[in-house]
């Protein structure tokens, strides 16, 4: 059974992931690792997801804010034990609804050309392919993403 928890990003469960992921993207990204790197800094992330199966950490997930009603999609990650179990899909769903509950319409991510399984998850969850942003802009192994939320603000306003 997987368990889903909602932490930040001193989770040492989630740093032992991040780590993994880490070593994952330096083998795929090879020389342009240190430059995606920059970007994904643990010290500023208030929004995790670690997903536990078995009581054992199989992966996370993090959502940061880009812009007042947008949510960044950072850190998605499974562990090989674990893939293909739905795991990641759990994840990016809890991420979403997070970001729905502080009020965000929309999630953008970018991931790499590298990482076609990551690339599938997002399509299969109805990110659609976006200009390359911010930081991202020009780098052609960059690929980024965007999808609207069902958020509600006449909802949220009645609660």
């Amino acid at each position: 059974m997987v368990e889903l928890i909602r932490t930040n990003s001193d989770n040492a469960d989630f740093r032992r992931l991040v780590a993994l992921l880490d070593q994952d993207l330096q083998l795929r990204d090879g020389e342009e690792h240190s430059f995606f790197a920059q970007y994904n800094k643990l010290d500023k992330i208030h929004h995790v997801v670690v997903a536990y199966q078995e009581g054992v950490p199989a992966g996370c997930g993090a959502i940061k804010s880009y812009a007042p009603d947008t949510m960044e999609i950072k850190r998605m990650f499974v562990h090989e034990a674990f893939r293909k179990q739905g795991i990641a899909m759990r994840v990016l769903s809890e991420l979403e609804k997070w970001a729905e509950e502080l009020g965000c319409s929309a999630c953008v991510l970018e991931t790499g050309k590298r990482q076609p399984e990551a690339i599938r998850l997002y399509q299969k969850s109805n990110y659609a392919f976006i200009p390359n942003y911010g930081q991202y802009a020009g780098v052609e192994s960059s690929v980024c993403m965007r999808k609207e939320l069902k958020y509600d603000a006449e909802a949220k306003a009645s609660l």
